[in-house]
């Protein structure tokens, strides 16, 4: 089994997996920094990244080596024993979370966190309401779901959690007329990933802070995918000097291994008690470790400026792109957190990229949403955005 070939790999999964995820015809196999390879040998710009996964790159030095090293002393470790690995990460986490924010709770995912930051608002409010946004992904947990929008992901499984409450996107009068006495937290992304790369109007976020003050609820911010340096800022909150009640992160935040945290004010994570809340693998050692390397590199290979730089070279050519296609609707974006809106569906293209040598993602039907890891180098900036040029020539070839 371990010699399989391409076809073999394809069939193999096809055969046993849960067919849950649209493929791209790829054998991934090896990746490092912003390249992966297939089984073949042939190298693809990834843009991608695992969903955003990829913050510090495929592979960094500093995170293997720091998992090689744990992965010999200690690899399993429940929280109900003291960890010196998780001890430091937490320290170090803490220490890096917007001012306030100094309790964790870490888990395994981003949905994880959610679950986590909606059992802990009900807690210490006492109230079974959240109002959340039109647009917004949060997860596909039954919790997480609850809060997110897409009627393609929730109606299957409904009833989800009851009294949640749906706002357009950056409409504060909206949001407040949502509220009521029963309400115990606004929860949202701080940009919308999903449905896009949605930027908040300027000032909404610091309308939700605001409103959240006035009536005595909480703010819950989704960093699960914009934290980190992504958008150029450590945390995305950041670009609008808000400071949430409880914040929720994973994606990048082990360098490709599992893991999630819950962060908290001091205040609101005590509304947990012993056995409220809890995680078998949460704060294992080999994750904690991967995971301080991961925030030693974000801060000393100063990778949200890095963000800064390549994102304006990413959007220069996405601006470019759009005054020489008809078929380009939009481009936006911040930092290395961008989207391209075609008026069409982008399969053809992102398969027609792949074929150029660049691995794109889509966000919706008509969306491509670029998350290239922030270690990603100029000349792959260029190659990638080549790829996507040649996609989408041919496709307007195609259209007339």
């Amino acid at each position: 089994m371990a010699n399989m070939d391409r076809a073999q790999i394809i069939e193999a999964e096809q055969a046993h997996s849960a067919k849950v995820y649209e493929r791209f015809p790829v054998v991934a196999v090896k990746a490092r920094g912003a390249s992966l390879w297939d089984i073949d040998g042939r190298e693809f710009i990834d843009c991608m990244s695992a969903y955003g996964v990829g913050v510090v790159g495929h592979c960094h030095p500093r995170v293997v080596e720091a998992i090689k090293r744990q992965a010999e002393r200690m690899i399993a470790c429940h929280s109900s024993l003291y960890n010196d690995a998780r001890a430091e990460f937490v320290a170090k986490l803490t220490d890096m979370a917007p001012k306030g924010l100094s309790r964790a709770f870490l888990c395994n995912s981003g949905a994880e966190a959610v679950e986590g930051a909606l059992k802990l608002a009900r807690k210490h409010t006492r109230k079974s309401g959240f109002v959340a946004m039109m647009g917004s992904f949060h997860g596909k947990t039954m919790g997480a779901l609850s809060v997110t929008w897409n009627p393609k992901y929730r109606d299957p499984f409904l009833p989800l959690l009851g009294n949640v409450q749906f706002v357009p996107y950056g409409n504060a009068e909206r949001l407040r007329a949502a509220i009521s006495a029963e309400t115990g937290a606004i929860i949202t992304e701080a940009i919308q990933g999903e449905s896009g790369v949605r930027l908040p109007p300027e000032g909404y976020l610091q309308e939700l802070r605001e409103l959240c003050d006035e009536k005595g609820i909480l703010l819950i911010l989704d960093e699960v995918q914009t934290g980190l340096g992504r958008t150029g800022r450590l945390w995305a909150s950041e670009h609008s000097s808000v400071i949430p009640d409880i914040m929720c992160l994973a994606k990048g935040l082990g360098g490709g291994v599992p893991i999630g945290a819950l962060l908290a004010k001091e205040e609101v994570m005590a509304s947990f008690e012993k056995g409220d809340h809890s995680s078998t693998f949460g704060g294992n050692p080999l994750a904690a470790a991967a995971g301080s390397a991961v925030l030693d590199v974000l801060r000393e290979e100063r990778l949200p400026e890095r963000a800064v730089r390549l994102g304006e070279r990413f959007k220069e050519r996405l601006g470019r792109l759009q005054r020489a296609y008809k078929v380009v609707r939009e481009t936006r974006g911040i930092g290395l957190m961008l989207a391209v809106d075609l008026r069409f569906d982008v399969r053809d293209v992102l398969l027609q990229a792949l074929e150029a040598g660049a691995v794109l993602l889509y966000s919706g039907k008509t969306t491509i949403r670029l998350l290239p890891p922030l270690v990603i180098e100029e000349r792959q900036v260029d190659l990638a955005m080549e790829a996507l040029e040649q996609a989408v020539a041919r496709q307007e070839e195609r259209v007339g």
